[in-house]
């Protein structure tokens, strides 16, 4: 397996998650409790497809440092994520604006960490 695919393959899986992410913070910034269902599912599906292929990347081929560090933020808020799915969102519960920026935030770390990764193996290669 080539690993700069895989990490290339891998940021856009993140950067498709991502614009869903970005969607649905404006849907509850604008005033809604939660934004739809399916939207979430597929932004958490995206965004651990993602995050799987780096991680299946980083313990066959190895990846770079920076990589590496991406995927510790990745983790992080993948586990914001999916609290806040568990705990907010399948109860029906209004999502607290400040979880939704904080794991936004913490997510879109972790994914420009990856793009630099990505980028530096673009033009290195």
């Amino acid at each position: 397996m080539e690993p700069t695919l895989s990490l290339q393959v891998a940021t856009a899986l993140l950067g498709v998650g991502a614009t869903g992410g970005l969607v649905m913070a404006g849907i509850r910034l604008k005033g809604a409790d939660r934004p739809p269902s399916w939207l979430a599912m597929l932004h958490g599906v995206l965004a651990a497809a993602g995050l799987t292929l780096v991680l299946y990347a980083a313990f066959t081929v190895g990846i770079p440092t920076l990589a590496q560090y991406a995927v510790g933020v990745l983790i992080i808020a993948g586990v914001g994520g999916a609290a806040i799915n568990l705990r907010y969102h399948a109860n029906m519960l209004p999502l607290p604006v400040s979880l939704v920026i904080g794991h936004g935030v913490l997510a879109a770390s972790g994914f420009v960490l990856l793009l630099i990764s990505v980028m530096g193996l673009t033009r290195a290669g």
